[in-house]
């Protein structure tokens, strides 16, 4: 299985603190570092990386984080990187034959949440999704959460940032398979704009879009290092959150 990491955008919201979000260190380890060794540990062989703002900067990176967790890593660059995440998605699973793990470079997770992820594969699904049910929790940006209304059987019903009903947030990991992209190059083709969730919205419109539940406690924890109060949290936690990282 193949891992792909979405670190393309211009992350303005942290950039008074780095010129790179995916460079941006928590507590001494960058953050495309703690998904690559995520990513590694949930059971992926090899990662890309979607670059863009700073593509330069984060590629040259990549051979020694490489070298240094003992994974292959390669760069796919999206040179219009101002368009919606969809078409990172599009870029990166280009380079990938089959099911892959979707994560984004901002969000960091306890390792059970990769994992239990990792194992969710199954042929009725075209794209599985880290949802969590702890909707009030202080970690949750609610003006920046996507968030998720699901079925009685784990399906999503509807996901996006403006969806009036709602009882999960999306956690910012996928298990995708080679429909995600395709549902994605279709929502463009309707006029969407190309963003992630237009693909999920329209696999959930097939019934083809499911969720894992993180579930509760600290094999639960996750967080969207988005902006200067998240990225304070996020120095305080992880290292507590992430042992076999911060151990390394």
């Amino acid at each position: 299985m193949d891992a792909l990491i979405i670190a393309a955008g211009f992350g303005s919201r942290l950039a008074s603190l780095s010129p790179s979000k995916p460079l941006t260190p928590i507590a001494g380890v960058p953050l495309i570092e703690l998904g690559a060794r995520q990513a590694k540990a949930a059971g992926a062989q090899r990662i890309v990386v979607v670059t863009g703002h700073e593509a330069d900067r984060l590629e040259g990176a990549l051979p020694d984080l490489a070298a240094r967790i003992g994974i292959p890593i390669v760069a796919e660059r999206l040179y219009d990187w101002s368009r919606p995440n969809g078409w990172s998605v599009m870029a990166g699973a280009a380079r990938i034959s089959g099911d892959y793990l979707l994560m984004m470079a901002d969000h960091i997770f306890a390792a059970p949440v990769l994992a239990g992820l990792a194992g969710q594969g199954a042929p009725g699904r075209g794209v599985t999704l880290a949802i969590d049910r702890r909707i009030t929790s202080p970690l949750i940006d609610p003006d920046d959460a996507t968030w998720v209304q699901t079925g009685a059987d784990g399906r999503i019903r509807a996901i996006g940032k403006t969806i009036p009903a709602y009882d999960a947030v999306d956690c910012g990991a996928f298990l995708a398979t080679p429909e995600l992209a395709e549902a994605i190059a279709e929502a463009i083709k309707a006029d969407k704009s190309g963003s992630l969730s237009d693909g999920m919205q329209a696999l959930a419109d097939r019934g083809r879009a499911f969720t894992h539940d993180v579930g509760d406690g600290p094999a639960a924890w996750w967080m969207d290092v988005d902006d200067p109060r998240a990225h304070q949290l996020a120095e305080q936690e992880a290292p507590l959150y992430l042992p076999e990282i911060y151990r390394v």
